[in-house]
């Protein structure tokens, strides 16, 4: 190689090592600069709320998603995708969830019935009955005449609320119960053409959007040019606040899943031992500004929506938990009392909050043309989470499902205020009432956007780190 050459050679890497210097440098200072302010749509900070969730919600929504009431959600992952023949696969062994053995699973949970956290379902007979049980799909054979009746009962009701999502059936036999600490959500290598369709289905067929919109950065869509995503947000912002909503939300959601995989990211596997963590190249490629054309701090700001959402669900369906009758029932009286203690602290902690976003605002219209919004709105989300039965992962389809089911029942609860006001104090109400599946996908999903804010200051800190020691690289 002539010595010009290797000259020329030597420039080039001094000024890309450059030009990475600056890069790091101005990294954490443009994501924290992006994703800061009041919120579009509300009255909140991102800065109280990070606040709010380090300091009061986080640490005892990690714990309560550890007892054993939350831990353990019974879901179908075998209910076929009704749109498409499913043809994704995962790319790694940790994608399989494992299902739980029934020995592990406390008998006040297996014992059937959907409605089981109320005290005066506590005292049946079913509860030796299920004990005998072989497996957790033969619950049916196991209840007694007065339980079954209840569960026709219980059943009605459940059909004639206004669900915002496609419910799995619990007694299904291919219904099986999951413990949620063995099955955590992370990196599992689903990606390609089978997550695009899941996720372009969801944007493109549900958000309201006419397909000659097209989303930023959305591999499915034809070449757009130089827009950069600004006549998807000009139109965006020409929608009503419903719809505006209703948008922010699956993104918000979106954006708290990808945090996860790249907080949880299998960065290698030596001796099929894998190790698991941060990714911040991944991360770089989901958010920064620069490679998403600033599309990565909108997603994060809907993020924060998302979870402001959820956060006034929480403080809203708090006099549903407060009454005596409620009692989360595992058959271990004591945890049982712990447990509902800790909810109720975390209920008194979103109730707290001083920047609740204002639900009163939507569907405030005219009574016919409101009715008709949510109905389409209900429907339009009902359809995402049937959606979640496409997914080619199981682990993904479980959290996925988990997730949709959560903020579908937070947002049964935000437009269902008049029923809880009218709740009788020791009676089960037939006006407003939650399974244990909606109650546990409520708090787990909470949890998750909790957590996802967590490592989203944890990403900050570690861009912020790895600038500061590539600029000691360069001094020395």
């Amino acid at each position: 190689m002539s010595r010009g050459v290797r000259r020329a050679g030597a420039g080039q890497g001094a000024a890309a090592a450059v030009q990475l210097l600056v890069t790091l440098s101005f990294l954490p200072s443009v994501v924290e600069a992006q994703v800061t302010g009041v919120l579009d749509d509300c009255l909140c900070d991102i800065d109280s709320i990070d606040n709010f969730n380090t300091f009061k919600i986080f640490p005892k929504i990690k714990k309560l998603q550890e007892r054993d009431y939350f831990r353990y959600y019974k879901v179908n992952l075998k209910r076929p995708c009704p749109f498409w023949a499913e043809d994704g696969h995962c790319s790694i062994k940790d994608c399989h969830v494992e299902p739980c053995p029934e020995s592990k699973i406390p008998v006040g949970i297996k014992a059937g019935s959907s409605n089981k956290y109320l005290k005066v379902a506590n005292n049946t007979k079913e509860l030796e009955d299920c004990e005998q049980a072989n497996k957790l799909g033969a619950i049916n054979s196991t209840l007694s005449n007065q339980s079954k009746e209840a569960f026709i009962d219980w059943a009605r009701y459940d059909d004639s609320q206004d669900h915002f999502c496609e419910l799995d059936d619990e007694r299904s036999p291919a219904a099986q119960y999951v413990d949620l600490l063995l099955n955590p959500e992370r990196y599992t290598g689903y990606k390609g053409p089978s997550a695009w369709r899941v996720w372009n289905s969801i944007y493109e067929e549900n958000c309201f959007k006419p397909r000659s919109v097209y989303r930023p950065l959305n591999p499915l869509a034809p070449s757009r040019g130089e827009d950069d995503g600004e006549s998807f947000y000009t139109w965006l912002e020409g929608l009503c606040l419903e719809k505006r909503v209703f948008y922010k939300l699956i993104s918000g959601l979106h954006a708290s899943i990808n945090l996860h995989l790249c907080a949880n990211y299998l960065l290698e596997e030596t001796w099929g031992k894998p190790s698991w963590g941060p990714n911040m190249k991944e991360f770089k490629r989901r958010f920064d500004p620069v490679e998403t054309k600033g599309e990565g701090p909108r997603r994060l700001k809907n993020l924060y929506f998302l979870y402001l959402i959820e956060l006034r669900a929480l403080s809203k369906v708090a006099p549903y938990f407060e009454r005596s009758i409620v009692d989360l029932y595992t058959g271990n009286v004591e945890e049982d009392a712990d447990t509902k203690t800790l909810l109720l602290n975390i209920f008194q902690d979103t109730k707290s909050f001083p920047m609740h976003f204002d639900e009163k605002s939507m569907f405030a219209g005219d009574k016919k043309g409101a009715k008709s919004l949510k109905e389409e709105f209900r429907l339009h989300f009902k359809n995402i989470s049937r959606i979640m039965d496409c997914v080619g992962c199981d682990k993904c389809r479980l959290w996925g499902k988990l997730q949709t089911q959560g903020l579908g029942t937070a947002l049964k609860i935000l437009f269902s205020e008049k029923e809880i006001q009218k709740l009788p104090e020791n009676s089960p109400s037939k006006g407003f009432q939650l399974t244990r599946q909606e109650i546990v996908a409520l708090l787990n999903a909470f949890g998750r956007l909790s957590t996802s804010i967590r490592e989203l200051q944890n990403f900050k800190v570690l861009l912020q780190h790895s600038a500061i020691v590539y600029k000691k690289g360069q001094l020395f």
